[in-house]
């Protein structure tokens, strides 16, 4: 951690915080400042929901207990979600995330260690492609440009 670095290791980045719905427009530069935080959130997350999952999997019998686990499951990923939503990242799934650079979008899911893929607006996850392919292929204003819109 360098000198800069706040106590979280984010420098002096901050980050806008969005209203519920409200949909921010990444530069590739942005997506990658702010990816350090959603990948921190998103594993906490995940460890946080994990022993909810191997309770519900162990086949709980009791109808109460379930229904509590339930409802930790749903608290913990609507606290996720609500958490993404804030930093205006687009939920595509569960533990999949959308940055929008207004032509498509920068793709991640966790566990993967970078920001690797991208695909358009009009296509899913399972048409994503390698992020430096399109790199290579003819650089995007939103790949090249140091805020989203310049």
């Amino acid at each position: 951690m360098s000198d800069s670095d706040g106590p979280h290791g984010h420098g002096d980045t901050v980050f806008a915080i969005q209203r519920p719905g409200q949909v921010k427009i990444f530069s590739l530069r942005e997506a990658e400042a702010v990816f350090p935080l959603v990948r921190v959130i998103t594993a906490q997350a995940y460890d946080e929901l994990a022993p909810v999952l191997d309770a519900m999997r162990a086949g709980v019998e009791n109808r109460a207990a379930l229904a509590r686990y339930e409802g930790d499951y749903e608290a913990i990923v609507q606290r996720w979600i609500n958490k993404m939503e804030r930093l205006g990242v687009v939920v595509s799934g569960l533990w999949l995330i959308d940055f929008d650079t207004g032509d498509g979008y920068v793709c991640w899911r966790y566990p993967e260690a970078a920001l690797g893929f991208y695909h358009g607006h009009d296509q899913g996850f399972g048409q994503r492609r390698p992020l430096l392919d399109i790199l290579r292929e003819r650089p995007p204003g939103w790949a090249t440009a140091g805020e989203a819109g310049e």
